[in-house]
């Protein structure tokens, strides 16, 4: 307990205690996804974690999961991170972004009808979203093209920009829980072939590219990552999580 409430340092940051705020999706943004007055409330009043991690949040446009969720491609959206991050300063506290791309768990009816991406065409399965139409089933992902995935990159990377614009202390990008980076990771998503399928050199490529370019943007002491390799959230399954998490 003692070492609970001691200081530790987490590449540029020094938090004062080691009590870190998970990233929790509150769905408390705009239709337009753009962070609101209430989540500043929300961030402000925990400040004195460690360390927050804000939601995920949408890396680029279009990519919808859970509706309501807040987005960081806009001037809009910058501009609303900023009254957290103030708010979150201001209070004492430290913040992170996590950034974040929804893969096969977005929705048509969440994104203007635009079918969602992933890896290989393997849908969702044995569960439902919530829509402005109620709860409707997943649907079949579009292959990404190889061609395609440099756009991915860069809209993490830009993604990474505009959160140190907003005010925060670095970003996190989200690797885990059965989206777009960890269907790649993930043999029973990703049964792709080429660069980016088949061995987990291969399957990796993607998250990896993910963090470079981000850690060109905000720098290695400013960039953490999630992953789950035992988590089967949103039908995510891998033949080898101990290779997964060791490799």
């Amino acid at each position: 307990m003692t070492n609970l409430f001691s200081p530790l340092k987490v590449g540029a940051m020094t938090a004062p205690n080691r009590i870190f705020m998970a990233p929790l999706t509150r769905c408390r943004a705009t239709a337009e996804h753009v962070p609101t007055d209430l989540m500043a409330e929300h961030y402000a009043q925990r400040a004195s974690a460690g360390l927050i991690v804000a939601e995920a949040t949408m890396a680029m446009e279009g990519n919808s999961s859970f509706w309501m969720e807040p987005g960081i491609y806009s001037a809009e959206q910058i501009a609303g991170w900023k009254l957290v991050t103030d708010a979150v300063h201001t209070a004492g506290g430290r913040i992170f972004l996590q950034i974040w791309h929804g893969g096969r768990a977005c929705h048509p009816l969440l994104n203007d009808g635009a079918q969602p991406v992933a890896p290989s065409p393997l849908p969702i399965l044995g569960d439902e979203v919530h829509t402005p139409e109620g709860k409707k089933p997943y649907v079949m992902p579009r292959e990404l093209r190889d061609d395609e995935l440099p756009g991915i990159v860069a809209g993490f990377k830009k993604a990474a920009e505009n959160a140190l614009a907003a005010g925060f202390d670095g970003v996190e990008v989200h690797g885990a829980n059965g989206y777009l980076l960890d269907e790649f990771l993930r043999d029973g998503a990703n049964k792709r072939s080429g660069p980016y399928g088949g061995p987990i050199e291969n399957r990796a490529r993607l998250l990896l590219e993910v963090i470079e370019a981000v850690v060109s943007v905000c720098g290695s002491d400013r960039v953490g990552v999630r992953i789950s390799p035992l988590n089967s959230y949103n039908s995510i399954i891998g033949s080898d999580p101990i290779g997964l998490s060791t490799w």
